[in-house]
């Protein structure tokens, strides 16, 4: 069966079966013959929370709608159950992107946790069994995107979305990050003494996910491991090869192992020390490029900084909204990914439009074949 075809089929069938919150399936036995490469000729196009402009973050149908459109990677954020199982959500609490208001029976489950210094009042991922969070539906973050898929599709696990990269009909890398992992060791113990690192790790294993940077393994199983905790990096180091990226936030911002500021760590001496960990980094693409009254600034030396230490540079996040363009690229998304891409010379794009930066790559690559 085509992919095309099948992406309508399985919405149906979540759609139609959601009461019972189905389960994506694990990798299917499926013969998909010799599955065309990933691209590695051009920016990564890196499918941020799945095709998300679309459909609901980090669901099944947001990832399979990236895959159709082009994505080159499908990027994740892994948290856990109460009961140890790694899953896929942005938020370590459920209040903005689930229905978790509308379960009265969860209602006592309200807490108050100190993340990354500040006090988080709300309904927590670590709160609930995943059989519990399996009830609950997803629901967009934004209010100005498309409504009609709220509370229709579950959160998946781990193990699921990994299935869904795997069983796509060519070469399709994932992107996880190991979100906030402060917390969740504070918050969920593991048998032996393990960390939600070491379960991270022991889960991309299970399926093969191995191999240095462009090597023959990696090229079968992409993988970019990310996350905004250096520490968690250097953990897990000597558990796997698969290549690191050190994410980045405002440089006002404290880490959340370190207590350092993004501006520390941004620093000649900083990325000199990430280096041997990480093969690039992914930074909030107001640290690249200052903005001031929604107009750029002049960009930073950070990209090349980067670059002189062999550093790929993945800034995040491109949308296409009126909301999150600057005056500059005159409501048009097409202007800003070349400002990104050829201007600035990033890597890969973090996108919430995975389809929209497909199509401008196809074209500028059609039009530079034509020249």
């Amino acid at each position: 069966m085509g992919f095309k075809c099948f992406l309508p089929l399985l919405l149906l069938w979540l759609i139609t079966d959601c009461a019972s919150r189905p389960l994506y399936r694990l990798p299917s036995a499926a013969n998909h013959g010799t599955k065309k490469p990933l691209q590695t000729t051009r920016p990564y196009n890196l499918a941020h929370r799945g095709s998300n402009g679309e459909f609901p973050e980090e669901t099944a149908p947001a990832y399979m709608r990236a895959i159709e459109e082009g994505a080159d990677f499908i990027e994740t954020d892994i948290l856990s159950s109460k009961d140890g199982v790694l899953i896929c959500h942005h938020d370590v609490n459920l209040d903005d992107t689930t229905d978790i208001a509308d379960h009265k029976e969860f209602a006592d489950r309200k807490r108050t946790y100190q993340v990354q210094g500040m006090n988080l009042t709300g309904f927590f991922t670590v709160d609930f069994t995943l059989k519990e969070l399996k009830t609950l539906g997803a629901k967009q973050r934004y209010p100005f995107r498309d409504q009609q898929y709220n509370g229709k599709f579950p959160i998946i696990t781990f193990d699921e979305y990994i299935s869904i990269a795997l069983d796509a009909p060519r070469v399709v890398g994932i992107y996880p990050e190991i979100k906030n992992p402060v917390f969740i060791n504070q918050q969920v113990k593991w048998e032996d003494g393990k960390k939600f690192e070491d379960k991270f790790v022991e889960t991309l294993e299970k399926y093969g996910y191995k191999g240095a940077y462009m090597s023959e393994d990696w090229l079968k199983k992409p993988i970019f491991i990310q996350s905004f905790a250096a520490t968690s990096l250097v953990h897990i180091s000597n558990k796997t090869d698969s290549p690191k990226v050190f994410l980045i936030d405002d440089v006002t911002i404290l880490t959340e192992d370190t207590n350092k500021t993004y501006e520390e760590i941004t620093s000649d001496a900083y990325l000199d020390y990430i280096k041997q960990y990480a093969i690039g980094i992914g930074p909030w693409k107001d640290t690249i490029v200052p903005v001031n009254n929604n107009r750029l600034m002049t960009p930073t030396d950070l990209v090349a900084r980067a670059h002189s230490r062999n550093l790929q540079v993945h800034p995040y996040t491109y949308r296409n909204e009126n909301q999150f363009l600057h005056f500059g690229f005159y409501q048009d998304a097409y202007l800003e990914y070349d400002y990104w891409l050829n201007k600035i010379g990033v890597d890969g794009l973090f996108t919430d439009f995975t389809g929209s930066l497909h199509n401008y790559q196809e074209l500028r690559s059609s039009l530079s074949q034509q020249q």
